[in-house]
């Protein structure tokens, strides 16, 4: 019996001993390897052309060249089947826009910001402009004072279409309309599976489009439907990409009957960075004649999918390292540091840079990350590395944007860079907010 206890104990401890060498080593398996490669020459090469330039504050950087190979990818997708509007929300920049405009040659354009609105139609005065969302009609009237004031070229009444997503919206720029004796042009807005508002019941359409059709001052100019569920929502994307259009499809159909004619030259946008690429080879099954893009030209993180493959990322947050400390110490626990350290060899230092809390991740050097723990700043935030990085203070480290329609705004002018000089070559001001 004796032996018998004594065996059961020595054999207890022998699975326990391989359960923990076991969980050992699965723990070292899962355990990040260390990244020490620093800079990639890409980034060596930025980080020259910003030092040349003198910059040593936070800088959004525009790379033209990736820029402008994905103009290049956007234009072959479209071929001659779409028109092509920029959505400017997402490349606020007036000399920026005027770059994609005249490489796309295009002059539609996509807003969403009544201040941004009465900046384009000063800045840029032949440009064919639809609004991408419903303002309320406080900011149209707001439009017009402004714009009163400007005396330029712009001519509101040829020239801009202001989205309508119900009923009510309608009868509301109806009066503006005629109080201030103004014809515009209304383009409403469907919804054809995001669920975000706009129309989706036959008789109220027919009933806008009867109300338009009868006013004095309003004019029908087409619709806009916006589909970016169909690459994000589940099921299988052409089967969602198959019934938003089925239902874009259905409305101009009952737009034509409900007024009784031709539809052609009005503007039937969809589409957008995510999903421009879906409509290739398909305008003849579709009555959508224009696309929207914009994000896709500069890549923030959020656009990193399958349907922009052949883009690049043209856009990067550059920033000092204001601080390096060759251990990464977390305040009040310094345990914690040393289990950071331990498990993840790349929290093994810290840096504390220029600004932060941006939505953008860091990309250079390899391995750079966030501190969970540390917590985010927006004075200086702390980033942690691998012991061995060739990294020191002044050097500058890289993030993306996760999104460029409200991080572009953050960082004043935005520096291009021409990877061939090797150079930061201009500068381009952003849209003022308001």
């Amino acid at each position: 019996m004796a032996h018998s206890d004594t065996f059961r104990q020595q054999r207890r401890k022998l699975i326990l001993a391989g359960v923990a060498a076991g969980g050992l080593g699965t723990a070292a398996w899962l355990r990040p390897p260390a990244i020490r490669d620093g800079h990639s020459d890409y980034f060596r090469a930025l980080s020259r052309a910003l030092d040349a330039s003198g910059l040593a504050t936070p800088t959004l950087v525009i790379d033209q060249q990736r820029l402008d190979h994905n103009i290049q990818v956007l234009l072959q997708h479209l071929g001659h089947d779409f028109d092509y509007r920029i959505v400017v929300k997402s490349l606020p920049s007036v000399p920026l826009l005027e770059h994609v405009m005249a490489k796309t040659g295009t002059r539609r354009l996509m807003l969403f910001h009544q201040p941004f609105l009465n900046q384009i139609a000063s800045s840029i005065p032949d440009a064919d402009i639809l609004l991408g969302k419903p303002l309320p009609v406080a900011a149209a009237a707001r439009f017009y004072d402004r714009h009163q004031a400007d005396q330029n070229d712009f001519q509101p009444r040829q020239q801009l279409q202001w989205l309508i997503d119900s009923p009510r919206r309608l009868a509301q720029y109806e009066q503006l309309a005629r109080q201030r004796s103004e014809p515009m042009r209304v383009n409403l807005e469907l919804d054809i599976g995001l669920h975000r508002g706009g129309f989706n019941d036959d008789q109220l359409l027919s009933r806008a489009l009867l109300d338009i059709e009868q006013s004095r001052w309003l004019s029908f100019s087409g619709f806009m439907g916006y589909e970016p569920h169909i690459v994000k929502a589940p099921g299988p994307t052409d089967w969602l990409w198959q019934k938003a259009m089925a239902r874009y499809n259905r409305y101009v159909s009952l737009a034509r009957n409900t007024l009784g004619r031709d539809l052609a030259g009005l503007t039937f946008n969809t589409g957008g960075s995510t999903t421009y690429q879906l409509y290739k080879g398909r305008a003849n099954t579709i009555t959508a004649n224009e696309l929207a893009a914009g994000s896709g030209l500069v890549m923030p993180t959020d656009f990193d999918l399958a349907t922009l493959a052949g883009h690049q990322p043209a856009a990067f947050i550059a920033t000092p390292v204001l601080k390096l400390q060759e251990a990464n110490r977390i305040p009040g626990t310094p345990g914690i540091g040393r289990l950071q350290r331990l498990w993840n060899p790349n929290r093994a230092r810290a840096v504390f840079i220029y600004g932060g809390n941006w939505k953008a991740r860091p990309v250079s050097p390899a391995g750079l990350t966030t501190n969970p723990v540390f917590g985010r700043s927006s004075n200086q935030e702390m980033l942690n590395l691998a012991a061995g990085v060739p990294l020191q203070e002044d050097d500058w480290v890289f993030l993306r944007p996760h999104q460029s329609e409200s991080v572009f705004l953050q960082f004043g002018d935005l520096a291009v860079f021409d990877a061939r000089l090797g150079e930061i070559s201009r500068y381009w001001p952003v849209v003022p907010e308001g």
